[in-house]
Order: structure tokens, then sequence, then C-alpha cells
């Protein structure tokens, strides 16, 4: 018998006026044509009427769906190649994205580990799943506060990273974060795998970064950029790659990417920031490899310390499996 999932999903307004497919692949992580495949079916309904695919989604709505488990957690890169070149274009059709799993959640924020293929927040351009999205769709209410496309969020991380993230739910979990952030309180600890062998093995990075002078998808190292610092140390050395732990001080764009690149250790499968595409594809990789593996911040209620730790997602994993044979 066929497993049906049902799911209620509220319209917010930064989605006001999508056209219902678009609006909806966004919040539920599904490809259009998932979307479209159920409206076809009268899957979706509003008021326990199907939706028409002429349907323009309105802040407020609150759209039923009831489609087969085997639609969903499947979103297809092919619509959306060009949807973000520095990131989406370097990954290939195979990515699919699925909810994001909950590490830690109470009334001021939920900690949780992003998915690759997932972004932050709605954006131009980006048709693919976003972590409010998904939240709201799971029936977390985050906080109203920042930019209406990016309500709740207090830092990001690209399409293409996963690992963990931290999102405010009430107003001042909002305020204390963001000043958090800010003050360059929080630790985040990301592991990444780059090509080569860095010498020192333990060492501070500190190079403006800004948008590259030639190509607006990509980032660089430049004189008048935004001060810039990472910290590394190597954790294990394997022919041709070595796996890295890194903290950063500031929070630039890309930063650990365009860093690295920099001193001619691009991380591996990183090819928009010239990564060998024979080493990727020897070592399975179709993203680059970076993971936000721990996370550290003080709670903005209680002013507990909270701590945490991930593993690798399956693809990275495997690859170091490779590696270690």
């Amino acid at each position: 018998m066929t497993q049906i999932n049902k799911s209620s999903v509220i319209i917010p307004a930064e989605l006001a006026d999508e056209r219902i497919d678009i609006a909806l692949a966004k919040l539920t992580g599904l490809s259009r044509t998932a979307i479209t495949n159920a409206i076809n079916q009268n899957q979706i309904t509003i008021n326990g009427e199907p939706v028409a695919k002429s349907t323009k989604a309105q802040t407020g709505q609150v759209f039923e769906l009831a489609i087969a488990k085997a639609e969903t957690n499947s979103f297809d890169y092919s619509e959306d190649l060009n949807a973000d070149v520095s990131t989406v274009s370097a990954f290939g059709k195979s990515f699919r994205s699925i909810h994001p799993k909950i590490i830690f959640e109470d009334s001021d924020l939920v900690v949780i580990d992003k998915p690759v293929g997932m972004a932050a927040h709605p954006s131009p351009g980006w048709n693919g799943p976003t972590v409010v999205g998904a939240l709201q769709s799971m029936g977390i209410q985050i906080s109203t506060s920042g930019a209406e496309e990016r309500k709740g969020i207090v830092h990001r991380l690209d399409v293409g990273t996963s690992g963990l993230m931290v999102v405010a739910k009430s107003e001042t979990a909002y305020t204390d974060l963001k000043d958090q952030f800010r003050n360059r309180t929080v630790h985040k600890i990301y592991h990444a795998l780059i090509q080569g062998h860095i010498d020192p093995t333990i060492g501070t990075i500190d190079a403006p970064i800004d948008r590259h002078p030639k190509e607006d998808h990509r980032f660089a190292v430049v004189a008048d950029g935004k001060p810039a610092i990472t910290h590394y140390k190597s954790l294990e050395v394997f022919p041709a790659v070595s796996l890295v732990e890194v903290e950063l001080e500031t929070g630039r764009t890309h930063q650990i990417r365009v860093h690295f690149s920099a001193l001619r250790h691009p991380l591996v499968a990183d090819l928009i920031y010239g990564a060998d595409p024979v080493l990727a594809k020897k070592l399975q990789m179709e993203r680059p490899w970076l993971h936000a593996k721990k996370l550290g911040l003080k709670h903005p209620h209680t002013g507990v310390m909270l701590n945490y730790e991930i593993e690798y997602p399956a693809d990275l994993a495997n690859c170091i499996k490779l590696l270690a044979r």
C-alpha cells in the first residue's frame, strides 16, 4: 500500500503572489515537478477544494498536501541549475533535499543540521528549498524579526554546505543571537577537505574578502575588501589532500572557500574556486567538501553555554572512507 504523507503549509508574506508550484516547492523541499504532479492528481487542496495550477499564493493561506511518499524528499536541480551559479552549478543534478534534522529546540531557538541543497532563506533567483520554509512547513514558528525573507535567520550556511545552524524563534532571542554573532562570541567550527598539504599545519589566514573584480558570482581576496580572519589546523593527511579544522573569527560570504583557494589549497570538489575536477570525480564528490561541525553559543534566555557537534553526512563520510583505503 502506498504511504501518503499529509501536511499543512502556511504561505508566508515573502511568497505572496508567487505561482503556487514555486511557492510550495520553496516551502516543502519538493521539486516543482513533484508539486505539479500532485496538483494534477488533486493531492493539494485549500479549504477542501483542489488547487488549480494557475493559483497565486497569498499570505496566510493554508494548503493541505496529501502526497505519496515516493514523491517526497526529492528536489531536482535540473529545474534550477541557473538559480545560484556559485553553488548549484557545481553540484550536478544528483542532490536530494530533506527537512533539516532538529538537534535542539525550545521556545527561544532551534538548532538544526542543515542538509546540502537547502538555502538559509528565500532569495531572488533561488527556487529551491529553504531553512525558513522547511521549518514553517514543519510547524515551527520562528521569529518575525529581520528582513521579510530572512525572519529568524541570524547566520547562514551556503546552499552547498551542510551542518549546524541556529535559528531564532523568539524576538528576544533574535536580538541576542545577532549580537553574539556581531560580537564574535559564537564558536563556529568547520571541517574541510582541502587539496594538498598545507604548511604550516596550524595557522591563521588574515586576508580581506569582497566580490571578485571580474566575476560577480565569486568572491576573492582583494586589498580593499572586508576584514576576514580564518584559523585552521590540520587534522589528518591523506595522499593529495588534508582534513582541516577551521574556526571562523569573521563570517564573510564563501570565506573558507576563498581563503583556502587563495593559498592554492582549494576545497575538494569546489570547482568554482579552482578545485581539480578529476580528483573530485575520483572521490565521488559533487559539492565542496565543507561541513559546519561544531557550534557553541550562549542561550539568549538562560545564559547557559550550548555546545553541539554532529557527524558528517553520507557523501562526506564516503569520501573519507575512499581516502582511508
